[in-house]
């Protein structure tokens, strides 16, 4: 029977009047009833975040802290079911959920923990005075997360809003809202203070945009397209509304001959290249969509990787030799298709892939093979828009100055992965890449620490670490005269 999925408002479950279905990818089927949320529930759940806040912001940091880990124990009690739940709900493999996307939710839980007990203000002398600087929470924050990676992104944002002494109003997307919805029962079982965490589902024209516009909403954390991250900067900017956006990608992969041709790096290399493109369908907005590969050994290269891409496995999330699973939805999967498309039209060689597929026992699916395409210039549409599929150009350059010219050919700058053996090569190509992200001989290792985002078409401010803390606190500075 499907799941019938409910807000989380003041501590209680509440239903919604109408509800909107959620289908699994792999099968096309129902699995859940999502409720449609409405204006009127975001502005209950703002009131009841309001009630909340001066005990919870007048918590001790260990105290915040203390239930941010308890919920994270009361998650990882339950990682198998989490993860059966995810691959449900937005069709990626099984093993991926359990190996990476569920742990990385309970470690984003425990990593605030921490930075709540660590956060530290300011203290000047000397100049003028004896200064000391608050940071103090803002209120009533909008955390508003997408669908591909959902409880990974969901607790990277509600994480350091909650350790920092606000209270939520969370809105996951309504494509896959279980994992949230779940979460949000976790709460509630381990007696998380009422009203201080608020989980609102329904359509992002009416939830989300009630919650952007809502005037009591003090700060807003957007994940998602930039077509929408423009519309929310647009009300927020007038407001003067504090806003995080993390918005897509066109991410360049860059290959120097040298990578390649070392025979100690190359399998780990074009391994962690096809990583790159295809991990969860190609559904990451930090994915390598465009593998930029210097023009001596580009044949090579494209002849190893086409074998390698070959092999990928497209199936049901819960077979266990499954590396690809099916498209997030129907409207997607048609998103794609027309992409490939346009790549045909626009002079595009289809080097494998480039059709639909329907494994057997997901006939219902929206599944598309791993695609692979050269022959495109820089400036076509498939190189320039974001598909956010299984689907990945390959060009060739001739030296430094073309890497970083084709590398920077895009209004997008979230994230680049650089091959080389060479250090000075890689310190300046990095220096000159317009992203907010370079890995070096690797793909997305990442350090909760350090500063998440990216520029131009890719967003605005920064997530993680520290930049996460100051974006959900105001600093106020006190000075006393010395004399």
């Amino acid at each position: 029977m499907p799941l019938h999925l409910s807000h989380l408002i003041a501590g209680q479950a509440r239903a919604s009047a109408d509800s909107l279905a959620v289908h699994d990818p792999a099968t096309g089927e129902v699995f859940a009833h999502c409720p449609a949320g409405s204006a009127a529930d975001v502005d209950a759940a703002v009131h009841a975040a309001q009630a909340a806040f001066p005990a919870w912001s007048g918590l001790a940091n260990e105290a915040r802290a203390h239930w941010l880990r308890r919920l994270a124990d009361a998650l990882e009690a339950r990682v198998d079911d989490f993860a059966q739940a995810e691959s449900h709900d937005g069709g990626k493999p099984l093993k991926l959920a359990r190996q990476v996307e569920i742990p990385r939710a309970v470690a984003n839980l425990r990593f605030f923990a921490a930075a709540a007990e660590q956060f530290a203000s300011q203290s000047h002398h000397g100049q003028a005075g004896l200064n000391y600087t608050l940071r103090q929470p803002l209120g009533v924050v909008g955390c508003i997360s997408p669908w591909n990676l959902p409880l990974y992104l969901f607790t990277w944002k509600i994480a350091p809003a909650l350790a920092t002494g606000n209270c939520v109003v969370a809105k996951p997307s309504e494509i896959t809202p279980v994992t949230a919805w779940m979460l949000g029962e976790l709460a509630r079982e381990i007696g998380f203070p009422p009203g201080v965490l608020n989980i609102v589902h329904g359509l992002g024209p009416v939830v989300g945009k009630a919650l952007v516009e809502h005037p009591r909403i003090k700060a807003v954390s957007f994940t998602g397209s930039t077509a929408v991250g423009q519309q929310i900067a647009a009300h927020c900017g007038p407001a003067l509304k504090k806003t995080s956006l993390e918005l897509g990608g066109k991410n360049a992969t860059v290959v120097f001959a040298d990578a390649f041709e070392d025979a100690g790096q190359r399998e780990r290399m074009l391994d962690t290249v096809v990583r790159a493109a295809f991990q969860n369908s190609g559904q990451i907005c930090l994915c390598g969509s465009r593998i930029l590969i210097e023009r001596r050994v580009f044949d090579a290269f494209r002849e190893a990787f086409v074998a390698r891409v070959r092999r990928l496995r497209v199936g049901g999330p819960f077979d266990p030799q499954t590396d690809l699973g099916p498209l997030v939805s129907r409207a997607h999967f048609d998103k794609v298709l027309a992409c490939l498309a346009l790549a045909r039209a626009e002079g595009g060689n289809v080097l494998c892939g480039g059709e639909s597929l329907q494994p057997l026992g997901c006939e219902g699916g929206w599944f598309i093979a791993p695609t692979v395409i050269d022959g495109l210039g820089a400036d076509c549409r498939s190189n320039t828009e974001e598909i956010f599929g299984p689907v990945v150009t390959l060009q060739a350059f001739d030296d430094d100055a073309h890497a970083l010219a084709l590398a920077n050919a895009t209004d997008y700058g979230l994230s680049a992965s650089v091959w080389t053996q060479r250090l000075d090569r890689a310190h300046r190509i990095a220096a000159g890449l317009h992203v907010g992200i370079v890995w070096i001989n690797t793909w997305l290792l990442r350090d909760l620490r350090t500063p998440f985002g990216g520029v131009g078409q890719s967003g605005l401010g920064r997530e993680g670490g520290e930049d996460a803390m100051r974006f959900f606190t105001e600093p106020k500075n006190i000075c006393i005269r010395m004399d």
